[in-house]
């Protein structure tokens, strides 16, 4: 067990967490290790142990943060809310607009990270998901008071996984670009932040 009291063991998780995501942005996540992670924080590389068992839980840590901190901006979209489905649907597209990371992870690493986590950390993890689904329910009905109960679940239920195609569809890396050229592939990605707002006034039963 790591030494010291709750806000030091967190203080630590979350350095671990935060020099995970500094690297992700740098490289792939299969090119991340716990040897890297440990590099970047103030502390060994096998004190990383202690807070965590594998890479996969370190980066379910960083998603987890990324669905709460998506949580909270539904949360105060839907405190702002004015207009109806038309409205929502731009406001978020405006939320993912800050979280690239999230929409990358969910899009590549999911189910890796899940299968490679203890239960403890997944059940974690799970908090968060079942945190943005509250908040995303709660936006729902703030923008779009007609809709009951059911109406926002099959919203829900068609959103997030559309959402978790949105990275890849509107994200081309060079190799990708290079290899579309080789198939004589012509595709031309839309903008993330146009995806997600049409994508979200469809499931809204708009345009």
């Amino acid at each position: 067990m790591p030494r010291g009291g709750a806000e030091h063991t967190l203080a630590r998780r979350e350095e671990i967490i935060t020099a995970c995501e500094q690297l992700y942005l740098e490289r792939d996540f299969h090119d991340v290790t716990i040897k890297d992670i440990g590099a970047r924080t103030t502390f060994t590389r096998t004190s990383i142990y202690n807070y965590f068992e594998t890479k996969e839980e370190i980066f379910l840590a960083l998603l987890r943060r990324e669905y709460l901190a998506w949580a909270a901006d539904l949360t105060a979209l839907g405190e702002a809310a004015s207009g109806g489905a038309a409205a929502l649907a731009e406001g978020l597209a405006d939320t993912l607009d800050r979280r690239e990371t999230m929409l990358r992870l969910m899009s590549t690493s999911l189910f890796e990270m899940e299968a490679h986590s203890r239960v403890a950390a997944l059940a974690d993890f799970k908090g968060a998901c079942k945190a943005l689904m509250a908040a995303l329910d709660g936006c729902v009905a703030a923008f779009c008071p007609e809709l009951d109960a059911g109406a926002r679940e099959r919203f829900a239920f068609a959103f997030l996984p559309f959402v978790y195609g949105v990275y890849p569809y509107s994200t081309v890396t060079e190799k990708q670009r290079m290899a579309m050229d080789q198939a004589e592939m012509r595709y031309a990605p839309p903008a993330q932040h146009e995806m997600v707002r049409q994508g979200a006034a469809m499931l809204l039963g708009g345009k």
